[in-house]
């Protein structure tokens, strides 16, 4: 599932539920730098974690 993650996705990660919702910042390889609401940039190792895709929200004047 890491395949598809771009910049610009929202993610969870899956044993943090704590950290909240991430943004994708970069995907480099199998690092997936993720920006998260409560742990701030965290690099993610894409061969070890799965990250959970959030489906996107709708802005405001949608």
């Amino acid at each position: 599932m890491n395949e598809f993650l771009e910049p610009g996705n929202l993610v969870r990660h899956p044993d943090r539920e704590d950290w909240g919702l991430g943004q994708v910042q970069s995907v480099i390889g199998k690092r997936i730098t993720v920006n998260f609401e409560h742990a701030g940039k965290v690099v993610i190792d894409g061969s070890r974690i799965t990250l959970l895709m959030e489906p996107d929200r709708p802005t405001a004047g949608r």
